[in-house]
C-alpha cells in the first residue's frame, strides 16, 4: 500500500478516512457489525494490539477516567479492526481498560481496516497527540516507523506534525544505557538531563552520572556543565612502564667479562629479545675466545 505522505499529523480523524458503511456479519451477540459504524460490541471481545506503543498506564488516571465512564459512559468509541476471533484495540485502549474497571459490559467501536503501518501509525499518534507516551515508548515508536516500514525522519515528522530536529532527538534517547532509560521512564530524569548525558560514550558512566544527578538533584544547567567539564578534562594515561631488570643484564654482563675476559654488552629489547657484543682487540684475542667457545661442553 502506498505511503501517504501528507494529513497524518492533523488530528486523529486525518488518519482514518471516511468510507461508506459496510455491512458484515459477526459474532458480536449475534448482531450484524457495520464497518465505519459506531456500534457496541461486548468488552470481552476486545483485546489490546500487543505492538501499540504505549506499555505503561498511570492507575490513578485511568481511576480517575474509569469514575468518568461510570457516570457518563464512553464518550468517544474505540478503534477496532476485526481479527481472527477478536477485534484489535487501535486507538482508545485506554477507555477500554477504563471502561473494564468500571464494569461495562460493552463499549461503542468504530470497525476499521488497516494495514499494520497504518495501525501503528494511529496508535502512536492517538498517544502523542493526548500526551500519552513516556519519552522512550516514543522514541522506540519513532524507531519502529523507520526500521520496519523504512520511512525517513522526515517522513515520521511530517506524519506526528513536530519538527524533524524533535524526532532526532527523541532517537538518541535509545542510545543512552538501558537503566538511564528506564530512569527517564520512573521519571527520576527529564528528557534534559538525559540529552546532557549523551555526550558521554561510556554506559557505565551515564548511569554513574545519571544516578549523582538524581541523588544531589541536579538541574538541567548543572548536569550540562558537569558533562563538560567531563569530556574537556584530558584522561591522564597510565604509563606502563616496564619492570626494571636493569641489573639483571648488568650482572650478567660481569659474570661473561670475567668468564671470556674481555668486554661484553648486552642490549636487551623490549619484546625480549636482543644481542650480546663481545669485544676484541688482536686476531691473538679473537683467536683465544674462538678457542673457549669451542671448549664449551655439548
Amino acid at each position: 500500500m502506498a505511503v501517504k505522505k501528507s494529513g497524518l499529523g492533523k488530528g486523529l480523524d486525518s488518519l482514518i478516512p471516511k468510507q461508506a458503511p459496510v455491512k458484515e456479519s459477526s459474532s458480536s451477540a449475534g448482531k450484524t457489525v457495520i464497518k465505519n459504524e459506531e456500534i457496541k460490541i461486548r468488552i470481552t471481545e476486545i483485546e489490546p494490539n500487543r505492538d501499540q506503543p504505549r506499555k505503561r498506564f498511570d492507575e490513578d488516571s485511568l481511576t480517575e477516567l474509569s469514575d468518568s465512564i461510570r457516570q457518563f459512559g464512553v464518550i468517544q468509541p474505540l478503534i477496532v479492526q476485526k481479527k481472527d476471533n477478536h477485534y484489535e484495540i487501535i486507538a482508545g485502549e485506554r477507555r477500554w481498560r477504563a471502561a473494564k474497571m468500571a464494569g461495562l459490559k460493552e463499549v461503542p467501536v468504530i470497525i476499521r481496516e488497516f494495514s499494520e503501518q497504518e495501525s501503528v501509525e494511529i496508535s502512536l499518534i492517538e498517544n502523542i497527540q493526548r500526551e500519552n507516551l513516556n519519552p522512550i515508548e516514543e522514541a522506540i515508536a519513532y524507531k519502529r516507523l523507520l526500521t520496519e516500514f523504512s520511512l525517513t525522519q522526515d517522513e515520521v515528522a511530517q506524519r506526528v506534525a513536530k519538527s524533524r530536529t524533535a524526532i532526532t532527538n527523541s532517537l538518541r534517547l535509545l542510545k543512552l544505557d538501558d537503566r538511564v532509560q528506564q530512569m527517564i521512564i520512573d521519571e527520576m530524569i527529564t528528557t534534559g538531563h538525559a540529552r546532557a548525558l549523551l555526550a558521554l560514550t561510556d554506559k557505565e558512566m551515564q548511569y554513574q552520572y545519571a544516578m549523582k544527578v538524581f541523588d544531589e538533584k541536579m538541574s538541567v544547567r548543572e548536569t550540562e556543565r558537569m558533562v563538560k567539564l567531563l569530556v574537556e578534562k584530558k584522561p591522564e594515561r597510565e604509563k606502563k612502564e616496564e619492570p626494571d631488570h636493569s641489573f639483571i643484564y648488568q650482572d650478567l654482563e660481569n659474570k661473561m667479562k670475567t668468564l671470556l675476559g674481555t668486554k661484553v654488552a648486552i642490549q636487551h629489547k623490549n619484546n625480549n629479545k636482543g644481542k650480546i657484543v663481545i669485544d676484541y682487540y688482536s686476531n691473538e684475542e679473537l683467536e683465544r675466545l674462538l678457542y673457549l667457545f669451542q671448549s664449551i661442553p655439548k
